[in-house]
């Protein structure tokens, strides 16, 4: 929080713990969206792109983009990253 402030400005101690709990809350509102849409498909695990379905359906579109440009990025890191061990 504190990297787009001021270098002089700071954040109430109460300030920080509602954003965290609302980060919390945020979290487990589209896991929850997610789990459900495994249930429905028998599955256990939730992937990245149930997380992105789940934030499409509950209608936070502006995030799906960069999510998923990370999510594609960090997968091909994976896979590089995989493929220098073998």
């Amino acid at each position: 929080m504190k990297k787009v402030l001021p270098a002089n400005a700071k954040i109430a101690k109460d300030a920080k713990e509602a954003i965290q709990e609302c980060t919390s809350e945020f979290i487990s509102f589209i896991t929850s969206e997610a789990s459900a849409k495994c249930q429905a498909e028998k599955r256990k695990t939730i992937n990245g792109d149930d997380l992105l379905w789940a934030m499409e359906t509950l209608q936070f579109e502006d995030y799906v983009a960069p999510l998923r440009l990370y999510l594609s990025k960090y997968r091909e890191a994976e896979a590089s990253t995989q493929k220098h061990k073998e």
